[in-house]
């Protein structure tokens, strides 16, 4: 799921001999899934150092942190954590650099170039297409706990008042306002629809993330509620909203909850595939079923299960991140001298996976996530909640998590709740096949007008 802070630095040459070479802004087309996505590398010297970050402006993703950098005889090796991502190539005599960037098992053609990239930028069908029915406005707001300017977009009817407003809570890893991702863009089809229905929508750029202020690697959810609080303030201030009420997707449906225990100003939040378990079962699930859907075999997915859990207890069992980084580096190294098949059929070399799974499971996100129980702030919502999960949901299974946040719900005293399950569609609520992420990316839709009319509806009903 997400980042990592400390950066570390691999070099073979002094500047002298690198920086000509190599310093800039390289970006390539990952062509990936039927789509082509942008991938920027930027590279540069501090000291006697390269460093470099990665940017996936396509899917509002800036500014991620490259932990390895190499560059000798006009290879370059570029290494990430968090995401997992590995690139090689060979800077040619064109001045572009041929390569492969590898993650999760895929080895998939990158040249990158210091030129700019020509992509056709075709619209998904659901996208809106101005000028629009409604009012939009770029706007900053101010998270005065964090130090932080946030920037985005507020829509709302073009006439009226006393309009009923939701902020819009993005799902897990850096997103930017339209919660860009694999060509769609769910968020400005949501804020679109929703405004189009007389509710006006406030949906921003995650913090570290295009055009807002702050560090996105070093972030936790509960951090991350902070950021959706100072957006809840800022609607307060504009005359024209009445009822303010929270709408996140996936993580989105963790901290929604979470701000609406504490805080009177938040009347209605809606779970787009908000978890009710614990974050290290939800990923064992999550694992189980995309790797099944993805065609492992039985036995590759106990010894998968097996690995992770071991893992997950570490980190939840874990008292300091000083002790769990040795006594997970230690388990990891153990099991992968005794199933090397858990490195290779990633296509990593043994310490290159032990080094990318230790970063991303000891990331500040990834400890906070794998321990935190979302049922503990759904039995303080005392406001009304629609929770709905598509029955083809392989990241958030449907059944196990809508039970989960029902009975939390019931526990509290909450009696002012929908759970449903939505047929046929999977954790983009598009309509699909067989739910798993392979597919986000070829099916056209970007959300499955059932889901859109439930929540408008849904939302009209409650604010009456």
């Amino acid at each position: 799921m997400k980042k990592l802070a400390t950066t570390v630095i691999l070099f073979l040459f002094s500047f002298s001999l690198f920086a000509q070479n190599i310093e800039g802004k390289w970006q390539g087309l990952l062509k990936v899934q039927g789509m082509e996505l942008t991938i920027v590398f930027n590279i540069s010297q501090q000291e006697d150092s390269l460093v470099a970050t990665m940017d996936s402006p396509d899917q509002g993703a800036f500014g991620l942190a490259v932990q390895e950098v190499s560059f000798e005889d006009d290879q370059l090796i570029l290494g990430m954590n968090m995401p997992p991502i590995q690139y090689e190539g060979t800077l040619n005599s064109d001045g572009e650099i041929t390569g492969v960037f590898k993650q999760g098992g895929a080895e998939i053609p990158l040249v990158l170039s210091q030129n700019e990239v020509k992509k056709s930028n075709k619209k998904k069908p659901q996208d809106p297409i101005e000028p629009f029915p409604y009012l939009s406005t770029d706007i900053f707001f101010e998270n005065k706990t964090a130090g932080i300017k946030l920037a985005g977009t507020l829509t709302m009817p073009s006439e009226g008042s006393n309009f009923p407003a939701v902020v819009l809570i993005s799902g897990s890893g850096p997103q930017d306002r339209d919660e860009a991702l694999l060509g769609h863009k769910p968020f400005l089809v949501l804020s679109d629809h929703l405004t189009r229905q007389g509710i006006a929508v406030l949906r921003f750029d995650d913090r570290g993330t295009a055009e807002s202020e702050g560090n996105f690697n070093t972030a936790t959810s509960a951090d991350f509620k902070t950021d959706v609080a100072a957006a809840v303030d800022y609607l307060k201030t504009q005359k024209e909203i009445g009822s303010i009420g929270l709408i996140g997707h996936s993580e989105g449906g963790i901290i929604a909850p979470m701000l609406a225990a504490e805080s009177k100003d938040v009347e209605f939040i809606v779970l787009m595939a908000g978890t009710g378990i614990r974050g290290d079962e939800l990923l064992l699930r999550q694992s189980e079923l995309i790797g099944r859907a993805s065609g492992m075999k039985e036995e590759e997915l106990k010894t998968a299960r097996a690995f992770n859990q071991g893992a997950y207890d570490i980190v939840v069992n874990s008292v300091s991140q000083e002790k769990v980084r040795a006594e997970l580096k230690e388990y990891l190294e153990a099991s992968v001298a005794k199933s090397p098949e858990l490195a290779t059929a990633n296509g990593l070399k043994e310490q290159v996976f032990v080094d990318q799974v230790l970063g991303q499971l000891t990331s500040p996100w990834m400890m906070y996530f794998l321990k935190y129980d979302p049922a503990e702030a759904l039995e303080k919502v005392d406001c009304p909640v629609l929770a709905i999960i598509g029955e083809k949901d392989l990241q958030v299974p449907a059944e196990v998590n809508l039970h989960a946040i029902e009975t939390a719900l019931k526990k509290g005293g909450n009696t002012q709740y929908t759970v449903k399950e939505l047929e046929g569609l999977n954790h983009l609520f598009q309509e699909a096949e067989t739910g798993a992420p392979s597919e986000y990316a070829q099916i056209q839709q970007t959300i499955a007008p059932q889901a859109l009319e439930l929540m408008s509806s849904w939302i009209l009903e409650e604010v009456k």
